[in-house]
């Protein structure tokens, strides 16, 4: 089978879309019988580009100022993808995310959440325009379509009438980087950020109302002073959408020396924190997967998370879940955690065996069948 991936996202910095596609095509290249053609808007190649397409952040910009940005892109992109693929004789064309572009053939497309459903506002106004008029058609041509979680899964039958037998979970895996580390083995990396092994908690996300990040920063205001300054709070990810709501309570924290904001992560910096962390702090308000979930459990590490969309789906009985806005359950949770030694290896090693169901082969064995309901439909 000859497969065409939209691979644009990754001009993006990668979050976890990108982070999803990287892992599958790599995961898929270990099929023989599937051949990858990558389609990087400006042109196509089998190479995954191993970091941000410069000048990605203009483009940001520039689209928020050029009327009908999104669909001048698109025409353009409409354009490439069609001379590429019909010089390529592709069996099928893969969608790892919302938009499809046209393709006579057969067509797979990944949605891994209904955000722009749930939270229209975080969408660019013309971009959410074109998503709400494109998706519904996309849907409809689709062969198969792959979500992350059945949580989603039931979303997209229950919104748009998909007819369950049409949609295929294939949960998302993670990485060799992330697994249990001695302290020895991360004292050099920590040392240049002034931490120890053990001696942090720790969130990973985008700075945006939807990920719930004020809820940990106010958990952590309720320590006592001791454990505030024995365990500071660092945050990992680059500024979202409406990060300004919440940026007094930041400020705030920032400047109390007990919370530091350590921006966006490369892969192998990222997987070095979550292993030195004590506790991941996972608070999101709704995810399609929640992949640091995950990466936080197979690195050895227990998550305090909400008990929200699609997040007990992938922590199952390692998770320790609280009610979103319960300040107090979440210190309280938090203390329970860094005091009781026995208590937070419980949970230690309840996350590693968590971890063990999920794998990148087996989200590309499912990705694979998703393919050839699609060429027989």
């Amino acid at each position: 089978m000859r497969i065409a991936l939209n691979a644009r996202i990754l001009q993006a910095p990668r979050t976890g879309i990108g982070q999803y596609l990287v892992e599958l095509i790599e995961a898929l290249r270990d099929d023989p019988q599937i051949e990858l053609e990558l389609f990087h808007g400006w042109g196509w190649s089998q190479l995954v580009p191993q970091a941000a397409l410069p000048g990605y952040s203009r483009w940001a910009t520039l689209a928020k100022h050029v009327p009908w940005a999104y669909q001048i892109r698109r025409a353009l992109d409409q354009h490439r993808f069609d001379r590429g693929a019909g010089q390529r004789r592709i069996d099928l064309y893969h969608e790892p995310s919302l938009w499809p572009l046209d393709f006579s053939g057969p067509m797979v497309m990944t949605l891994h959440d209904l955000t722009h459903v749930h939270y229209p506002q975080t969408q660019p106004r013309d971009r959410l325009a074109e998503i709400e008029r494109r998706i519904g058609p996309a849907l409809e041509r689709a062969g198969c379509i792959l979500t992350d979680s059945q949580f989603i899964a039931d979303e997209i039958c229950q919104y748009y009438g998909v007819a369950a037998e049409r949609v295929k979970v294939a949960p998302l895996g993670y990485a060799p980087r992330f697994h249990p580390r001695q302290p020895e083995q991360l004292r050099g990396c920590l040392a240049e950020l002034g931490l120890e092994p053990g001696g942090y908690l720790l969130c990973v996300g985008t700075l945006e109302p939807r990920k719930n990040l004020v809820q940990a920063l106010r958990a952590h205001a309720l320590l006592p002073e001791t454990l505030r300054k024995r365990f500071p709070l660092l945050i990992a990810g680059m500024a979202g959408w409406r990060s300004d709501c919440f940026a007094a309570e930041l400020q705030a924290a920032l400047a109390s020396g007990h919370v530091r904001l350590l921006g966006y992560q490369s892969d192998q910096m990222l997987a070095e924190l979550l292993a030195g962390a004590r506790l991941l702090l996972f608070p999101s308000l709704y995810e399609g997967f929640g992949l640091p979930v995950l990466e936080a459990m197979a690195s050895g590490v227990p998550v305090l998370l909400s008990a929200q969309s699609a997040l007990p789906e992938v922590a199952g009985p390692a998770g320790v879940y609280l009610e979103a806005g319960d300040d107090r359950g979440w210190c309280e949770a938090i203390i329970r955690l860094v005091e009781d030694e026995a208590e937070w290896q419980r949970h230690r090693t309840m996350g590693l065996q968590q971890a063990q169901q999920f794998s990148w082969k087996r989200c590309a064995t499912i990705t694979t069948a998703a393919y050839r309901q699609a060429l027989e439909h």
